[in-house]
């Protein structure tokens, strides 16, 4: 499912219009992004949660040389799955 597939069923089963399922989209990514760039955690029971994790720099390889590189350390974004959630596609 792709966001326009999105958009389209969140229209169809909150009986909104497609305009007002894309704004409500749109809020809910902006809002859940900008909670995790503040560095808090989304927490939506029964859902998941997103999070931030630190990833420590470390040396890789490059897979064509094999030369040793070293990759920076960064902050990734995480979801774990609710309990209900996991169930469901079980």
């Amino acid at each position: 499912m792709n966001k326009g597939e999105l958009v389209d069923a969140i229209a169809k089963d909150a009986g909104l219009s497609k305009a007002d399922a894309g704004k409500a989209l749109n809020a809910f990514v902006s809002n859940v992004s900008g909670s995790l760039k503040k560095g808090n955690s989304v927490q939506l029971i029964g859902f998941g949660t997103f999070s931030i994790s630190a990833r420590a720099a470390r040396t890789g390889r490059n897979p064509q040389t094999g030369a040793a590189i070293k990759i920076a350390a960064k902050k990734v974004a995480k979801f774990k799955a609710g309990k209900a959630l996991a169930d469901t596609v079980k």
